[in-house]
């Protein structure tokens, strides 16, 4: 489907800035330069006619968005928790893309109800509600379980949408591969592979078998959490398109009102989630990727509720390590560890200057440093930070976005609780205990115990190795001088030694 054909659903998308009135909005809020303002207008006021109307009753941005389909609904998604980088009137209009979308008729969610279960829906629920939720993927229903009466939540996916998300992600496709040829320095950013990364999320969001199992393995992860929980899968009532589980009772967390009235700090909220967060990311290496305020609740107890469980990352320990140590830096201003961190781990090119790179990086961190939040600009910041990976040749990292994306997110859902919140203080002992047990004497031992284990497994083939080796040197001896001679036999003897004390040292720890 990819291909030139899809230059239309692009002109179509800046149509319908155009024709909503959405078009200035998203400028300003940005600050865009004059020039891009300019270019932008040109480019869209002759193409106004040919633009989706939307829903006249919604306020602009939010209609564009929403005629132009559920990839764009995503992005609004995203950008409705950080009212720092879009301003205060967007994102409350965008907060409105998070559970509040048009909904499909109920008697649609039935029939697919009883296509993926094969049978019929009052045979399984004594009640079944109106949609109580609907997003951008699929829409939830409140029910009652004919079978011992437990409510539970049913959602259901949008009909068609995996069609929709096709389109959009071939127009996507498109639009990278222009920007590409055009902006040659944007290849850096490596755009094409940011939309494979997007199209494998999206497939997995769209399978709810595959969100099942999510949901049970991050349960698994935080069930000894305190203050969170996650509802649980009801597997023989769930399938490719439906999922049921265990229903969440709260308050949602984009509502401030009602989290008050109820009695609950908002400041102990915002640093709980954002702890979770990085606790996920970096003691289990798995986490929710999608956590806006729309799938967070708060229950009468104070406890944080997580759901919508379609986007999760997972991260190799390497990664934590290395994303744990660039925290770890900014947190103690040691800005030159920082910068070593990034070239040890080939985010930056070797042939770059870490001195001024460790400068660019002290740039970034210490206006953060000792500044009311509110006073920060994060617009203003994160732009420089661009320039600064500009200036310093860095890649998009593809197998990071997720971590950067929810860390973008989950930062705006805490200060949408408490504006003041400082993030460095917040993540400091999360931080330094995941450093402790990972970098230091422990993880070593942790380590070398790991890799006995996986030589053990060899144990039984070792003494035919070598005699193999021995036999092959001395049929056919190298012209070389017999230390260099022997590397195949040393290796695996050397093998064999670090198998001996690593299962010494593992009956140590």
């Amino acid at each position: 489907m990819r291909g030139p054909h899809n230059i239309w659903r692009l002109i179509r998308t800046l149509a319908t800035l155009e024709r909503t009135g959405a078009i200035g909005a998203v400028l300003e809020a940005f600050s865009a330069p004059p020039r891009i303002r300019v270019v932008a207008r040109v480019l869209g006021w002759p193409f106004k006619p040919l633009g989706l109307q939307g829903d006249p009753a919604l306020p602009p941005a939010t209609r564009a968005l929403t005629a132009l389909g559920p990839a764009y609904i995503k992005l609004g998604q995203i950008l409705s928790t950080r009212p720092d980088i879009v301003g205060d009137e967007l994102a409350v209009q965008l907060k409105y893309l998070q559970d509040q979308l048009p909904p499909f008729p109920i008697e649609v969610a039935k029939k697919m109800i009883r296509a993926e279960l094969q049978v019929p829906v009052d045979q399984v629920f004594v009640e079944f509600s109106e949609p109580v939720a609907a997003a951008s993927i699929a829409q939830v229903h409140k029910a009652r379980l004919a079978d011992g009466g437990h409510e539970v939540a049913v959602k259901v996916l949008r009909p068609g949408i995996e069609r929709a998300f096709a389109k959009d992600l071939d127009a996507f496709y498109l639009a990278a591969q222009a920007i590409e040829f055009l902006s040659p320095a944007t290849r850096r950013l490596r755009p094409l592979d940011v939309i494979r990364h997007f199209e494998g999320v999206v497939k997995g969001e769209l399978d709810f078998r595959l969100e099942s199992s999510a949901a049970a393995e991050f349960a698994a992860n935080t069930k000894d959490d305190a203050g969170f929980q996650v509802p649980s899968i009801i597997w023989n009532l769930s399938g490719r398109s439906v999922m049921t589980m265990d229903w969440a009772e709260g308050i949602g967390m984009n509502d401030n009102d009602l989290l008050d009235a109820a009695g609950h700090d908002r400041r102990v909220l915002g640093t709980r989630v954002l702890q979770l967060f990085l606790n996920h990311a970096l003691r289990d290496g798995y986490f929710h990727a999608d956590m806006h305020q729309g799938n967070l609740k708060v229950a009468a107890n104070g406890n944080i509720i997580a759901y919508d469980f379609g986007i999760m990352g997972r991260i190799d320990e390497y990664t934590r390590r290395v994303y744990a140590e660039i925290l770890f830096g900014f947190i103690r201003k040691d800005y030159r560890r920082v910068a070593e961190v990034h070239f040890e781990a080939g985010y930056v090119p070797a042939d770059r200057d870490i001195d001024e790179f460790a400068r660019a990086l002290r740039a970034v961190g210490e206006p953060i440093f000792g500044m009311d939040a509110s006073r920060i600009s994060m617009a203003k910041l994160l732009a420089y930070l661009f320039e600064v990976t500009e200036r310093f040749g860095m890649e998009t990292r593809t197998e990071l976005i997720l971590l950067q994306r929810t860390m973008v997110v989950v930062e705006g859902v805490a200060r949408s609780l408490d504006p003041r919140i400082n993030i460095w203080e917040v993540a400091k002992p999360i931080v330094e205990s995941y450093i402790k047990q990972s970098i230091g004497p422990k993880a070593l031992l942790r380590d070398l115990t790991r890799t006995a284990q996986v030589l053990a497994r060899f144990g039984p083939k070792l003494p035919r190795l070598v005699e193999a080796a021995l036999i092959a040197q001395a049929d056919h001896p190298a012209p070389m001088p017999k230390a260099r001679n022997m590397w195949p036999v040393w290796t695996i003897v050397s093998a064999s030694a670090m198998l001996a004390a690593g299962v010494w040292i593992g009956t140590l720890i």
